[in-house]
């Protein structure tokens, strides 16, 4: 006859509990085969022991449990979230890739990837339209590649609308109605476009709306501008990035117009006149695409958003409210295979403290 012990069936601590409870069990059953040939009456009542003996085991299987996925639920398991996207030399994007082809670094110390995906998932998106007076002759433009880039939304994707010159005007919140968000692009492309080009506050604008709104888990965050890139400074750009980590969000642009002469020429040789945002969206691991045919970039940066790879470390012990660094490597193996390949992805995050269950996503 085979038996064994209550807690390897049941993989818990061995326990002097738990010998004495299967001694029980399995004296009644060895009792319960001997006792056919003993009166009627003795063989009546060892049978109502066993039963009672079995009762009170299940009742203490149920309670260790309950025991053990209350202490599952509240293990102390706080992850960094990092997205990836992975580049050629020629910025295109390189796919294929798994877990074990990435190196993640944390503050220059190599961390172990516990979880990675690289599955799509569902996008909130905040589309962030410049409506300045150097876009006006781009209304078109803007228009198709907007009513394309809807073409790529799938079901569950949410997307709000923001528009801006001057200052920033929010057009519609966060919402997974279609309708509701074609009727809003419809409303930007009816204003009148004009004014400056106060770009960097308005991503902080819009980044404050991921901030201060649902989270929802799973669930990959951007905000997507369509301008010329030709804006007034913010002397908060730090400020305007850790927000960005701290809601786990990406900057992208699509950018039109003239940024490669006057843009680029004011971001190397006078960078406290430029106010763009290329060192904001390469610190949060973002796009920055110079295209003319936006109706095609769009949808296109759209699908690079929904199947960048997703990768999760063990937060370090640290100090609260600290920033550390993040630098994520492609590993030799796969250098090899990708020359010159790089990886994008958020530069840094700040150093919070836990949440009550345990498990954060920075």
């Amino acid at each position: 006859m085979y038996t064994a012990r209550l807690s390897q069936l049941f993989l818990v601590p061995e326990q002097p509990w738990t010998q004495e409870l299967s001694r029980v069990a399995t004296n009644e059953t060895r009792c319960r085969f001997a006792s056919y040939s003993e009166p009627r009456g003795r063989n009546r009542q060892r049978r109502r022991n066993l039963r009672v003996a079995w009762c009170v085991w299940l009742l203490l299987l149920a309670r260790i449990a309950l025991a053990q996925d209350s202490s599952t639920f509240h293990a102390d398991v706080a992850l960094v979230h990092v997205d990836a996207e992975v580049r050629s030399t020629e910025g295109r994007v390189l796919t294929g890739f798994a877990k074990n082809d990435f190196r993640v670094f944390d503050n220059d110390l190599e961390q172990v990837i516990t979880a990675f995906s690289a599955e799509e998932q569902p996008l909130d998106v905040i589309l962030l339209f410049d409506i300045s007076g150097s876009m006006r002759s781009r209304i078109k433009k803007v228009a198709v590649a907007a009513h394309q880039g809807l073409c790529e939304l799938q079901k569950g994707d949410r997307v709000a609308v923001i528009v801006f010159n001057t200052d920033t005007r929010l057009m519609s919140y966060l919402t997974d109605d279609m309708n509701a968000i074609e009727r809003s692009i419809q409303s930007v492309l009816d204003l009148r476009f004009g004014g400056g080009t106060a770009i960097q506050d308005a991503v902080e604008s819009a980044v404050d709306l991921f901030q201060h709104g649902e989270i929802r888990k799973d669930r990959r965050r951007a905000v997507l501008v369509i301008t010329d890139n030709n804006g007034r400074p913010n002397h908060h750009q730090t400020a305007i990035t850790e927000k960005y980590w701290e809601s786990d969000a990406i900057l992208c642009g699509l950018i039109t117009g003239h940024h490669k002469s006057l843009a680029d020429l004011l971001h190397s040789s006078l960078p406290s006149l430029y106010g763009g945002i290329d060192d904001i969206v390469e610190k949060t691991g973002g796009d920055l695409i110079p295209s003319e045919d936006l109706a095609t970039q769009l949808p296109e940066m759209m699908h690079r958003l929904r199947s960048r790879y997703s990768l999760y470390y063990r937060l370090p012990e640290g100090v609260p409210n600290v920033t550390r660094t993040i630098r994520v490597e492609l590993t030799p193996e796969a250098q090899k295979r990708y020359q010159g390949a790089r990886v994008a992805a958020r530069t840094g995050y700040r150093l919070g403290t836990r949440q009550e269950d345990g498990f954060t996503r920075r």
